[in-house]
């Protein structure tokens, strides 16, 4: 390569450089929140965007999936969870800013069929909900892992039929999976989030289960540790808001 190649080559890398160093710089927050969040944060990333800033990029998935991904290197901005104990993961860990913590909304879980579905059951101590589902399984996130399973396995171990039903739940991936299974009718029963039924017309709530069986439903907010975004404290100031929260309780959200 002669004398002006190589001049022509090093300036081309360097506007590259700049380029990419200038798409960086206006990029919006990364934002890994809880799969039951999707049409509600989506509304929320639209909202900050209208008001002149940068749009978020917004990833859904299981708060587990999630929080292993940051602990993986993966890069993001703020963290979303379905519940305080894959945050508690992650501050242990140092791998969010303790100081950005904040649990803001509130959920409830329930009980789902297909829309067309004539079952009717009251949940209650010992309700047969092993008998209802037959030959049938509960679908739910996994109990093992992601938070609307173990919410689901906490209420029902109180309410003593978790091990009536253990052997027939379909665990699913995260709980929008959950949902899907009851809206196909591959599943006649589900549990999964108020919110999430209230978004599938597929699906019909049979009944909710008390608060009283289970760990309260909170959902914490926080910035990953490694976060350089300048947009992203302000982002999640906005979600804690009282106009974010507004926008989350449109779509069933409780207020913390």
């Amino acid at each position: 390569m002669n004398r002006f190649g190589r001049w022509l080559a090093a300036f081309t890398l360097t506007l590259g450089l700049v380029a990419n160093a200038g798409i960086a710089h206006a990029a919006g927050p990364l934002v890994l929140a809880a799969a039951s969040l999707r049409e509600s944060m989506t509304a929320a990333a639209d909202a900050w965007a209208a008001k002149g800033h940068e749009h978020p990029v917004v990833s859904f998935a299981a708060s587990s999936a999630l929080a292993r991904q940051i602990e993986a290197d993966a890069p993001a901005d703020i963290f979303v969870s379905a519940d305080e104990e894959w945050m508690n993961y992650l501050q242990q860990r140092k791998l969010i800013k303790p100081a950005t913590r904040k649990s803001f909304l509130a959920n409830d879980i329930v009980l789902i069929a297909p829309a067309n579905s004539p079952v009717k059951l009251a949940i209650r101590k010992g309700f047969p909900l092993a008998r209802t589902l037959g030959d049938g399984r509960l679908a739910m996130g996994d109990p093992n892992a992601v938070p609307a399973g173990r919410y689901g396995k906490q209420a029902l171990e109180n309410l003593g039929v978790w091990d009536s039903v253990a052997a027939k739940v379909a665990a699913a991936q995260n709980v929008r999976v959950a949902l899907a299974f009851v809206d196909r009718g591959e599943t006649p029963l589900g549990i999964v989030y108020a919110t999430d039924a209230k978004q599938d017309k597929g699906v019909r709530v049979v009944s909710v289960f008390p608060r009283s069986s289970h760990t309260p439903v909170t959902y914490p907010i926080a910035l990953v540790a490694k976060s350089t975004n300048r947009d992203a404290e302000a982002f999640r100031k906005f979600l804690i808001s009282k106009d974010g929260k507004a926008i989350f309780a449109r779509y069933g959200f409780g207020a913390l």
